[in-house]
């Protein structure tokens, strides 16, 4: 059972948070007090593995407090969609009655008096039939068992078979759609022909039974309870779902810990978050290196009141150092097997009622209180403790939710910090939150979802990192991050000697990078050096974007926009302006497919593109398939289809996910799946592009 996406409701600060989308990875982007930590919170409480009680005083949004602490039943403050295994598909399938491929999403909502609601909203709402379909199947069969030629001792059978097909026949409404209760009328009267003592070879029987089955079919699937309705279905999921944890730099050890505020803190029950974050991270931290807080007090009483109790206490001392040992030996090997960034050594030691943890390292072989070095030491140890020494346990299939990981790391901890996520991915889920350009990692920007305050004062979150014109200062603060990271992608492989070619969006660039992938593997394209996509963000943000690029050699970069007339009428001006002279670095869509006004989506095989829209909005009456040309430009088709289907499009961040979708297709379907004229046109666009860049 896999996270898909996610909405928070009615949280704090939170209303409408609009749909997160969640991949392995998942980065929420924004400034300080955007409102991050109330996206992660409430995913947390959907089904917290420890803690995460709902707290009313604190989780309602103040200014509706008397409304909802009123409020029957209480609000959803969370709704998450997750997809679902083949076994999982299949035994829904088979508390419900309905088909498996109703069963690929599961929509899990919670409410602030801790209820929950399961809906599956794939799952067809079916309460009616199509009339015509029992009116063809009586039709036919009466056709069917009217020419056949009749035995003649089945005669006056056959006739009352007949007879009653025709009564059936009569039964059925005039109206397009017929309910339950109108079908059962039709099967009474179909029952009423008695089969008893047909001939074996009879043809006109079977035929009948198949009639009477079919009618039967229709009226049990009207009779089926909606899997909405079925409490088992709801028990079954609940039990699958996955369990959140939430982290944050509050669990974070300190280097001297009070061993009797130890004891008494992992007994009680009533601590708040921060001490229980942090009696968390120390009951892991005993556990895992085997020693039990009360048993190294103990070694540790003082006794004079004679010889053998001195005695005693020594051997006890000498047990607690031994014991003390042998647990720092294990963390700084353990340890040095996950960290990268130094070799470092941590130690052990016990005072009285005091427990410390000195650390050292090959650059700085004297020792420090664990206090005294990095925080970033301090989340890294915190963190590798609490999620890797029990991703055996109860965190295993885990969603992780990290609040601001590694912030006060330095940036190059951090890059490796967003590597490491990567890793911890393959077997839990994770979403954190940031405002570090080092977290986002610019080869992966779906991961990226904005969080911003809206007008209203609510915060908000968009998979549309572009700083619209005129936005508010929030919204242009949360895209910086990532605007940030990108600028750091570039001037990287600008020094490694990779060549740009940029363009309009998020879109082209996910595209474009499928497009490379594979004409690199068919060996249709051998380029020089890298070439990398960084988007503009739309038109306009082109040319701030060339001169960024251009400023560290004064090297034009090579410009591939859309034949719109947006895109034209730019490439036309740069031409005339700053490329004047290096017009042959200017290349449009429209000389790679013979549309008029083509967009980057047109370079894709248009059933791709209407797959993955039908599959993206299968609620839609009709739908896309039925209305495309394949003569016109698709992206205004969409948009045409989606306003008379009544379906809103997110501008301009839907391209982006449609491209997210497009892309992940077009890889896993490989080159086996294209006609040859696509890839002739693919490798003459790119082998123009290497052209363009003269490399």
């Amino acid at each position: 059972m896999k996270l898909k996406r996610f909405k928070v409701t009615d949280f704090r600060s939170v209303k409408d948070s609009g749909w997160i989308e969640v991949d392995d990875v998942a980065a929420l982007i924004g400034t300080n007090e955007s409102g991050k930590t109330n996206l992660l919170l409430p995913l947390w409480k959907l089904n917290p593995a420890k803690g995460g009680e709902i707290n009313t005083t604190a989780d309602y949004p103040r200014k509706h407090y008397v409304d909802f602490r009123n409020a029957e039943p209480q609000p959803t403050f969370i709704t998450a969609i997750f997809s679902l295994t083949e076994t999982m598909r299949a035994e829904l399938a088979r508390l419900t009655g309905h088909e498996m491929s109703s069963f690929e999403e599961v929509s899990v909502s919670r409410r602030f008096d801790e209820e929950y609601v399961i809906s599956f909203p794939l799952v067809p709402e079916r309460r009616s039939a199509e009339t015509k379909l029992i009116e063809t199947a009586l039709d036919s069969a009466l056709a069917q068992i009217s020419g056949n030629k009749v035995l003649k001792s089945e005669e006056q059978l056959v006739q009352t078979v007949k007879e009653c097909i025709e009564k059936a026949r009569g039964l059925v409404p005039s109206s397009s759609e017929c309910s339950d209760a109108q079908v059962s009328p039709i099967i009474k009267a179909l029952q009423v022909a008695g089969l008893d003592g047909a001939p074996k070879t009879s043809t006109a029987i079977p035929r009948f039974r198949q009639l009477v089955e079919e009618v039967e079919d229709v009226a049990a699937e009207l009779a089926t309870r909606h899997p909405d309705q079925v409490d088992k279905a709801h028990d079954y999921v609940l039990a699958q779902l996955p369990k959140f944890v939430y982290y944050s730099h509050y669990g974070n050890l300190d280097s001297e810990i009070y061993l009797p505020h130890v004891i008494n803190n992992l007994s009680r029950t009533d601590l708040g978050q921060k001490e229980e974050a942090r009696a968390h991270t120390l009951k892991v931290l005993f556990e895992f290196v085997g020693l039990e807080p009360k048993e190294i007090l103990d070694l540790g009483a003082e006794s004079n009141q004679n010889e053998d109790q001195i005695a005693l206490t020594a051997e006890q001392k000498k047990k607690r150092s031994i014991l003390l040992q042998s647990a720092s030996t294990k963390l700084t090997q353990e340890f040095r097997e996950w960290w990268k960034q130094g070799d470092y050594q941590f130690r052990f030691e016990a005072d009285g009622n005091h427990f410390r943890i000195w650390v050292s390292d090959d650059r700085r072989p004297e020792e420090v209180e664990l206090e005294g070095r990095s925080a970033g030491l301090q989340w890294f140890l915190s963190f590798y403790l609490v999620f890797l020494v029990e991703s055996e346990d109860e965190h295993a299939n885990a969603v992780l939710l990290l609040d601001e990981p590694g912030h006060s790391l330095h940036a190059l901890a951090q890059r490796d910090l967003s590597l490491f996520f990567n890793g911890l991915a393959e077997q839990n889920q994770l979403v954190y939150t940031t405002h570090s350009p080092f977290l986002i990692d610019a080869d992966h920007l779906d991961r990226a979802k904005k969080v911003f305050v809206a007008e209203d004062g609510t915060s908000k979150a968009s998979a549309d990192l572009n700083a619209a014109e005129g936005a508010d200062v929030s919204v242009r603060g949360a895209g910086y991050a990532v605007h940030a990271a990108v600028g750091l992608t570039i001037s990287e492989s600008l020094l490694l000697g990779c060549i740009p070619v940029v363009v309009e969006g998020s879109s082209d660039q996910h595209y474009l990078t499928g497009i490379k992938t594979l004409l690199v593997a068919a060996g249709r394209i051998k380029p020089g050096r890298e070439y990398v996509f960084p988007p503009a963000g739309g038109v306009k943000g082109v040319k701030p974007l060339v001169s960024v690029i251009s400023a560290r050699d004064d090297e034009l970069p090579v410009v591939f926009v859309d034949s719109d007339k947006a895109g034209h009428n730019f490439a036309a001006s740069l031409k005339n302006g700053l490329y004047k002279g290096n017009e042959g670095m200017i290349l449009e869509v429209g000389s790679f497919v013979a549309i008029p006004e083509a967009e980057i989506e047109d370079l894709l095989p248009q059933e791709l593109i209407v797959w993955a829209v039908d599959r993206w909005h299968r609620t839609a009456e009709k739908p896309f398939e039925d209305v495309v040309k394949a003569d016109e430009s698709v992206v205004p088709q969409i948009e045409s289809w989606a306003v008379s289907q009544g379906i809103t499009l997110e501008k301009p961040g839907w391209k982006v996910e449609l491209a997210k979708l497009v892309k992940k297709r077009l890889l896993d379907r490989g080159l086996d799946a294209l006609d040859p004229d696509t890839l002739d046109s693919w490798t003459k666009m790119f082998e123009a592009l290497i052209q363009a860049g003269g490399k």
